[in-house]
């Protein structure tokens, strides 16, 4: 980690006077196997290396970067970030952040065990993870794709400004594909399991995922239009999320691209519904020490007590809004500049499990796949409709399946139609946690 501060260190100290100069640097290494029918499909194992260089001067950026931390290619991106900044448009909001005075939570996100773990034990994983998922229950015809997935990443930031941080993960993922069947029916299902280490990965959740997620949507059929409440399954619940977190970022209200916008301080969700970001959560897959400019992450509030109370910033969002960024910068490593965004979204859970929500709701659907989610649903607009697949909820408890249908709302009416928060806080792959959501008067349209 410090060869990469070091790095860093030495091209800031090349900044000229009058110059702000950030240099962000990462590198990482993938790993993934993919097993079909008992046998290798295919093993692949990757590096990944390099620098990103900003130089802002005058008001004008100029960013360059590369696939290689050797010293002549940094010093060359060096010497092309200055050149294209001759070439940037003046634009006043435009600079580097400066320290806050914030101190870093200590989060542990790597584990050593990750790289020492052998290539054949990757192997046996996702294989036993194949035969497990077949022999789960009769109906499984087979297993569409079986595999195993692990990555180690770190990185460093440093800039003119005085900024100096750098961060290390780790994570390991198996994921499965089962087919079920009755007849000339078949339906598919998936499970998978996340963790820092292999040894945390859960085995028995991801066969029973993918085996009850295909055989309990046999037999489907169109259900009846009407409108009900339909209970949103974890990682639907953490979709859904993921669409709000594009509105509640500054750079989407600056540009007119947010729902939220012109809403601070507006009831926009019901009372009981609070929603943060916090990447210092450790459970988060999204947690880091640092955010994308170099600044202590921290918890931000968001909305509270059903009240929008701001958005996500990054330093240039700020200075447009005139508050101070609440590191909520984030980037897509080292080939991009840091934009503003959500890292770890979740809601304050209640107290109650899925079974005990449905009994509350007694008749309703209950939500476990979605369709055209990024086509159906306008995170600008709020509207919303997707297609959907699941269990209708009948006298309490799960009923017949249902296929080709959708439901329709609009992202605003759910967030004042949201009945009950589950209290089964799952952390999933991505920026949001999962947990049920219960959400009245939606529209479900089928036969």
């Amino acid at each position: 980690m410090s060869e990469l501060l070091d790095i860093a260190d030495r091209v800031v100290a090349q900044a000229r006077p009058g110059e702000q100069v950030e240099v962000f640097l990462g590198r990482g290494h993938h790993t993934e196997v993919k097993v079909f029918d008992g046998a290798v499909e295919s093993l692949s194992s990757a590096d990944t290396q390099g620098v990103g260089v900003r130089v802002i001067v005058g008001h004008r950026q100029g960013f360059a970067y590369a696939a290689s931390l050797e010293e002549a290619v940094v010093a060359e991106t060096l010497a092309e970030a200055r050149d294209n900044a001759g070439f940037g448009t003046v634009d006043e909001y435009l600079g580097l952040v400066a320290p806050d005075g914030v101190e870093p939570v200590d989060l542990d996100l790597y584990r050593p065990g990750v790289a020492a773990f052998p290539a054949d034990r990757k192997v046996e994983l996702a294989l036993e993870l194949e035969r497990a998922v077949k022999a789960a229950d009769a109906r499984i015809r087979g297993v569409e794709a079986a595999e195993y997935g692990d990555s180690t990443s770190e990185s460093a930031i440093a800039s003119s400004e005085g900024v100096r941080a750098s961060t290390r993960r780790s994570s390991c993922s198996i994921y499965a594909s089962a087919m079920a069947g009755e007849g000339t029916e078949t339906m598919t299902g998936t499970g998978y399991s996340v963790a820092r280490s292999p040894e945390d990965l859960d085995m028995a959740k991801a066969v029973k995922d993918a085996s009850e997620k295909s055989t309990r949507l046999l037999g489907a059929r169109k259900p009846a239009s009407r409108r009900l409440t339909v209970l949103l399954d974890p990682p639907i619940a953490a979709s859904f999320l993921g669409l709000l977190s594009s509105g509640l970022s500054a750079s989407s209200v600056i540009k007119g691209r947010s729902l939220f916008a012109g809403r601070e301080g507006e009831q926009v969700a019901v009372p009981f519904l609070t929603l943060v970001d916090d990447p210092t959560e450790p459970q988060a897959w999204g947690s880091s020490r640092y955010d994308a400019e170099g600044l202590a992450s921290r918890r931000n509030v968001l909305i509270a007590d059903g009240v929008l109370r701001g958005f996500l910033h990054n330093s240039y969002t700020g200075r447009r809004c005139g508050v101070p960024s609440n590191a909520a910068a984030v980037r897509g490593g080292y080939r991009s500049t840091p934009g503003a965004g959500s890292r770890a979204l979740r809601l304050t859970p209640g107290d109650r499990s899925q079974e005990q929500l449905m009994a509350d709701v007694g008749e309703g659907l209950l939500v476990q796949s979605v369709t055209g989610l990024h086509s159906g649903a306008n995170p600008i607009s709020g509207d919303f409709s997707v297609g959907v697949e699941g269990l209708l909820v009948r006298d309490g408890a799960p009923a017949e399946p249902v296929r080709e249908a959708t439901i329709a709302s609009t992202l605003q009416r759910m967030l004042l139609d949201l009945v009950a928060v589950g209290g089964d806080v799952e952390w999933l792959p991505g920026g949001a946690a999962g947990l049920t959501l219960v959400i009245g008067d939606v529209q479900l349209s089928g036969s």
